[in-house]
């Protein structure tokens, strides 16, 4: 008799598209792989509750997983008490606002992060046509690639929602894995994570033959 497949949901990095997950293999005879997208936001003050709400419409399985990115692994920790996963990993993100690095904190009481040039991510393509040099315009083609969620309003939106994030005690219960090269979340923040030796923030993509291992053990 063959054994039921357990669902796996996995959510991106901010604005990242669900290619950073073409290179996760796990066995197929035990797990169905699903790659969610990016929502819109509803408008500019759409609460991170909401948000996740509407997120969690797309998980369809009971007792399902949940595998977060970055923002993703914000977003699935908020989808958890709505949805009731059987388990969650996060990859590459924290678990409470304290483990934010002091510049993240330090924009939350300023609001520095509203000046970024987010309009600049929207229009990537209009920068390629000006690019010189291999490395430059490799790097556009992986911008093309991997940040598939551009839009105006979701950029600042998301910045601004996980600067804001309010969380101050970690859910025991979430599996964090983390790279000690992270120079988006440095892993001297971050407690109680599973550690990549020389994993950076992309680990996902570059280090995925040893993501996929340890995915294996804590599933």
């Amino acid at each position: 008799m063959s054994k039921e497949k357990k669902h796996i949901y996995f959510v991106p990095g901010l604005a990242a598209s669900p290619a950073i997950f073409d290179y996760i293999k796990l066995p197929e005879d035990r797990y169905e792989l699903h790659f969610l997208e990016w929502l819109i936001p509803n408008s500019k003050d759409e609460t991170l509750e909401s948000y996740a709400q509407r997120m969690s419409t797309f998980i369809k399985h009971q007792n399902s997983i949940l595998i977060g990115v970055s923002f993703g692994g914000v977003m699935v920790q908020e989808m958890k008490q709505i949805v009731h996963p059987y388990k969650v990993i996060i990859i590459s993100s924290i678990k409470n606002k304290y483990e934010m690095p002091s510049r993240m904190r330090f924009a939350q009481k300023t609001n520095l992060h509203k000046i970024l040039p987010t309009k600049a991510f929207s229009n990537i393509e209009k920068y390629e046509k000006f690019a010189f040099g291999h490395l430059v315009k490799r790097r556009i083609q992986l911008y093309k690639k991997y940040l598939s969620m551009r839009d105006t309003l979701y950029l600042p939106w998301a910045i601004h929602t996980i600067v804001n994030w309010k969380r101050a005690i970690s859910d025991p219960d979430v599996i964090h894995i983390h790279g000690t090269k992270d120079m988006i979340f440095p892993f001297h923040n971050i407690h109680n994570a599973i550690a990549v030796p020389n994993g950076t923030h992309i680990m996902i993509i570059d280090k995925a033959k040893r993501i996929n291992a340890i995915l294996q053990d804590v599933l």
